[in-house]
């Protein structure tokens, strides 16, 4: 999947689509999804052009994958998750139904989640 400057991520980043911020920091940026599937719902994506993780972790630099990790930490602080758990998920290419292709975490929260995710075929 290649990078598409044009994806609803990019343009978020870009200012031309609103967001409903929880934190950011220099490379990084999280906002809550538009389409809850729990209580507490945020997606944390990097600034750069990125599309899936192994991408990421072979071509972000140090500081890109330290604000990113530090990110996703703070968002399970600010929203309360990190005291009760949260499930902390990236869909990475077509197999994992990707559906923006720019790398991105949902934080999970807020109630219990089921045990387990992917049941067997």
């Amino acid at each position: 999947m290649a990078y598409d400057d044009t994806n609803i991520f990019a343009r978020i980043i870009a200012g031309e689509i609103p967001c409903k911020k929880v934190f950011e920091n220099t490379h990084a940026l999280a906002f809550h999804d538009i389409s809850p599937q729990m209580p507490v719902h945020v997606l944390v994506i990097p600034k750069g052009r990125y599309v899936t993780m192994d991408e990421f972790a072979a071509a972000a630099s140090t500081d890109e994958q330290a604000d990113l990790s530090r990110a996703i930490g703070e968002v399970a602080r600010i929203t309360g998750v990190a005291e009760t758990g949260y499930r902390l998920i990236a869909n990475n290419g077509e197999d994992a139904h990707q559906e923006v292709p720019h790398l991105h975490f949902h934080v999970l929260g807020g109630k219990r989640i089921g045990g387990r995710m992917i049941k067997g075929d």
